[in-house]
């Protein structure tokens, strides 16, 4: 097996749970990365925050939503979950204004291990974390019940396995969306950010309540 070989596992892993140093370089790619951060500020932006709005966003990485979440939710709330513990130091430090005034709260748990929450949310986002999913459907139909009637949820994904064209993309979205259906979210809409190396789809939708 060539270094090649060896080393592109390890990397996967790192972007899938980043820890350690391995981690910590993680972090700094999808910081500072271009396409990351349009990724995530197109997403936040689809979501359509208000200032009193209380957002959850899972995965959060290494805070990028999160900090474009809280220039919006100003007098909301706005909190993370991330499994990840180099991730939810990395996202502490860079929101920690925000962290430090109550506007940001950041948990280390998962989609399948969420934390309690002492009220519902107005929004839920994700990105590029619902393929870690073990049972998407069974998941989101969980997330629709931390929302209010009439709240939103974006989850977005932008494929990077090698191979991935804007075709692959776009059937992820389909399949995306008929994942919210099968929880009973409705207003159910897929929209598209054309980037490279491959196009991002979010998927958007509304939950109407228990």
């Amino acid at each position: 097996m060539g270094l090649k070989q060896k080393i592109m596992p390890a990397l996967v892993r790192q972007f899938r749970q980043p820890h350690g140093l391995g981690g910590r370089a993680a972090g700094w790619v999808m910081a500072h990365r271009e396409s990351n951060r349009k990724r995530n500020v197109w997403a936040v932006g689809l979501l359509d925050v208000q200032p009193d709005d209380r957002v959850l966003e899972l995965g959060f990485g290494p805070g990028i939503a999160i900090g474009e979440l809280a220039r919006s939710a100003t007098r909301g709330l706005v909190v993370g979950v991330d499994h990840s513990e180099v991730m939810v130091r990395q996202a502490s430090r860079r929101n920690a204004a925000a962290v430090s005034n109550g506007r940001v709260e950041l948990r280390l748990g998962s989609a399948e291990t969420l934390p309690g929450f002492d009220a519902p949310f107005d929004k839920i986002l994700a990105v590029n974390s619902l393929m870690f999913w073990e049972d998407p459907v069974a998941q989101l139909k969980e997330l629709r019940g931390l929302l209010h009637p009439g709240g939103r949820i974006a989850i977005a994904f932008q494929p990077r396995a090698p191979g991935s064209t804007d075709e692959t993309a776009a059937r992820a979205g389909e399949e995306i969306a008929g994942n919210f259906a099968a929880a009973g979210f409705t207003d159910v809409r897929v929209e598209t950010l054309a980037l490279k190396p491959t196009a991002v789809v979010c998927v958007l939708g509304v939950s109407p309540g228990p």
